[in-house]
């Protein structure tokens, strides 16, 4: 059924292609390859013959410039097969698998708000929003869901050959500076079970992972302080981080994008389609969306298929389809939210000059930014301490009363540390059990989400990618099964939660319990 309905839009838009009117800037004229639909009289071989030209031109204007559909097309598209709101390193990453996959068979559009993100040139102002760039780029296979150590491995082989996957003829191949310096987890006594059991799970699905007990810790890292560690768990090949300010550019080359906000989506009345819940109740899709434009003016896109994958603005997109407004299915929510989340840039003159990316206990994160004893830090803060997302300012003190003193505990050098800079950046943050949502919603047949990775969704997004173009395409997960991570846990109450070993273990019962508490406050806002 599925695998029907997509067909019957493509090739419903197929039709479209030749009568669509495309609106180019107020101020320029209409563009070569504008259809004035009056010349439907024209004869039909010499508009064959016209169109056949303008695709030859098209096909050898693209040969000649891979960029110059992304950089300089401004053409507004009225109607596309699929559309991806968010265009971060997820959605990026989705329209890369699907123009891969179609090539020139489907029609793909981008939206995203701030385009700066995805060009040469940038400053840092333009980049105070695009969560993906402000990513510490870290990247493990130390989890305890199979979904997660799955994503993540294979996201660590594309990183690793990406050169193989996003070399453009004649233009420089995309460098992200993957340093595979390992992922090391540290654990106290009361979290060793937690790391042993995890640890199985790792090497059952093949995961380069290696435990370290306290003495082996010593030796191979003589400057960390372990007095107080059991056990670590190291990421070794294919472990790391790499630089996500120029994955992000690659990952948009060829893709068409505009620049402009989702205000609203529009919704159609469709008789022909039978509603599971209620066989009396019309069913109503959505079809367009609304964008305003960064010069003011809205305008609308139809679609064949809609992708959420707009980070911590997920939650807000999904409200407007009615999703946790609705009836049914529909009154569940999407569980995101954004969540700040502050990185700190410091100088440690005494400090390693190599080291893998460390978690302590504390929930403290550092690993090294240079080879000059320079570094990134941070950490989440309890729920308590959850910052206001009202702005991306920067909490100094939060370094100093959270941060440093167990830096300098672990690592005794780090008592010197003077933080040099600092940034902001916003977490889709699932408040429901911290996990992605991947895959299709129940009550819209052309609605999928791609969100809500809870700062695991730049080390995941080319899996992530690759699963959203199988499920649009084959019409389900084949490399990896992500069914579990699904629309329908949330429905069906099944939240799944990693493991994990820091200090500060959350009670499952009570976060259920608070989850749920949540669900009911959104549902009736």
């Amino acid at each position: 059924m599925f695998t029907r309905n997509v067909s019957l839009i493509v090739r419903r838009n197929f039709k479209f292609c030749l009568c669509i009117r495309y609106k180019s800037d107020s101020s320029s004229k209409q563009p070569d390859n504008y259809y004035d639909p009056d010349s439907i009289h024209e004869n039909p071989l010499s508009r064959c013959k016209r169109f056949l030209k303008r695709d030859i031109n098209e096909l050898l204007k693209k040969a000649n410039d891979p960029f110059e559909q992304y950089e300089d097309n401004k053409i507004f598209p009225k109607t596309v097969d699929v559309l991806i709101v968010g265009g971060g390193v997820i959605g990026s990453s989705i329209a890369y698998w699907l123009q891969n996959k179609c090539r020139d068979g489907l029609t793909i559009a981008v939206i995203e708000k701030d385009l700066s993100v995805n060009k040469s040139v940038i400053s840092t102002e333009e980049y105070a929003k695009a969560s993906s760039v402000l990513s510490c780029g870290g990247i493990r296979q130390q989890f305890s869901l199979k979904e997660n150590i799955q994503l993540s491995q294979f996201s660590a082989e594309f990183l690793r050959d990406i050169k193989d996957y996003l070399t453009i003829p004649e233009h420089e191949p995309p460098e992200i500076n993957f340093n595979p310096s390992g992922y090391l987890f540290l654990a106290t006594k009361n979290g060793v079970d937690t790391m042993l059991k995890n640890h199985q799970l790792q090497k059952e699905l093949k995961a380069n992972v290696e435990l370290l007990s306290k003495d082996m810790l010593k030796t191979k890292f003589p400057w960390l302080n372990v007095d107080d560690i059991e056990l670590g768990s190291l990421g070794t090949l294919n472990s790391g981080w790499f630089d996500p300010w120029s994955l992000n550019k690659a990952k948009s080359l060829g893709t068409y994008y505009v620049e402009g906000e989702v205000k609203d989506f529009g919704f159609k009345t469709d008789t022909s389609i039978v509603v599971e819940e209620d066989p009396n109740k019309e069913y109503e899709g959505i079809n367009s969306v609304k964008v305003k434009l960064k010069d003011g003016e809205t305008q609308q896109i139809v679609f064949g298929l809609c992708i959420v994958a707009a980070g911590a603005e997920s939650g807000k997109i999904a409200r407007m389809a009615k999703v946790g407004k609705g009836k049914g299915f529909l009154s569940t929510p999407l569980p995101i939210e954004p969540r700040k989340r502050f990185v700190y840039y410091y100088h440690a003159p005494k400090g390693p000059s190599m080291s893998p990316m460390v978690i302590d206990p504390s929930g403290v994160y550092f690993r090294p930014d240079s080879f000059d004893n320079h570094y990134i830090c941070g950490k989440s803060p309890c729920d308590a301490e959850e910052p206001e997302t009202i702005n991306l300012d920067v909490d100094h003190d939060f370094f100093e009363k959270q941060i440093w003193t167990s830096l300098a505990h672990r690592v005794p050098a780090f008592e010197e540390a003077k933080v040099k800079s600092s940034w902001a950046g916003y977490y889709d943050y699932n408040w429901y059990d911290q996990n992605g949502v991947i895959g299709s919603h129940p009550s819209y047949f052309n609605l999928f989400f791609a969100t809500g990775f809870s700062g695991h969704g730049i080390q995941q997004a080319p899996a992530v990618g690759r699963a959203m173009m199988e499920m649009i395409t084959e019409s389900g997960f084949n490399s990896i099964d992500l069914s579990r991570l699904g629309f329908g846990r949330l429905i069906a109450e099944q939240p799944l939660y990693e493991q994990n070993i820091m200090v500060t273990i959350v009670d499952k019962k009570s976060m259920w319990q608070v989850s749920m508490e949540k669900l009911s406050i959104e549902n009736n806002a």
